[in-house]
């Protein structure tokens, strides 16, 4: 009997918090300029220590991260409408769950505080604590498979963000995309199904998607 297993990303994914991210690194891209194109955008997926990497100036670096610990401690977490619903029929039928998040443990305690129901319903966090390589990486994907016990070929991983998809190709997973963060004509070519969201998607589609 094959044993599937469904790994999901979080901001854009399973909580509506991409936007708040993008005006928040807007802000510091404006107030500590990288030269970088599209910052707010291009950063997305990678893991706090990666886009610390962008400055040189150690005043620079404290005074971000107090800012991002700061926005952090106020955000309001929300769930896409039908995560909890895909989440639990997931469960229902046996089908382990990871979430593969580039963001730290203190955000994820702070998530888990306003949202015990996600950490009841997924079976594995991997957050950025827990991996050396940031997206586009795979190696939180294979963490993630290897934690729940399942082959990444038998893995579903969902992703909106670039580094994202690429770093679930990379793993061997079947990938699909969510059209939250990029357009879905960014997306195509990236991921073997593109989603708008999990309100009209059951696991049986998921089953179905077959792999780019």
């Amino acid at each position: 009997m094959k044993f599937y297993g469904a790994l999901f990303d979080l901001d854009g994914v399973l909580i509506d918090s991409e936007s708040t991210y993008t005006r928040f690194w807007q802000e510091i891209d404006r107030i500590y300029p990288t030269g970088i194109e599209n910052y707010a955008i291009a950063i997305k997926g990678t893991t706090l220590p990666e886009i610390m990497k962008h400055y040189d100036d150690e005043s620079v670096k404290s005074d971000i991260l107090r800012r991002i610990h700061d926005f952090q401690e106020s955000m309001t977490y929300e769930l896409y409408p039908g995560v909890v619903g895909f989440l639990t029929e997931l469960r229902d039928r046996g089908i382990r769950s990871a979430i593969v998040t580039s963001s730290d443990n203190r955000k994820m305690q702070l998530l888990f505080e306003q949202l015990p129901q996600l950490k009841e319903l997924v079976d594995v966090v991997v957050d950025a604590s827990m991996v050396t390589r940031s997206k586009p990486d795979p190696e939180g994907y294979l963490k993630a498979a290897e934690a729940i016990g399942c082959n990444p070929d038998d893995c579903f991983v969902f992703e909106d963000s670039i580094q994202g998809l690429k770093a679930g190709n990379a793993s061997g997973a079947t990938v699909i995309a969510l059209a939250t963060t990029y357009p879905q004509e960014q997306l195509k070519g990236k991921a073997a199904k593109i989603i708008g969201g999990f309100e009209d998607f059951n696991v049986d589609d998921m089953l179905a998607v077959s792999r780019l």
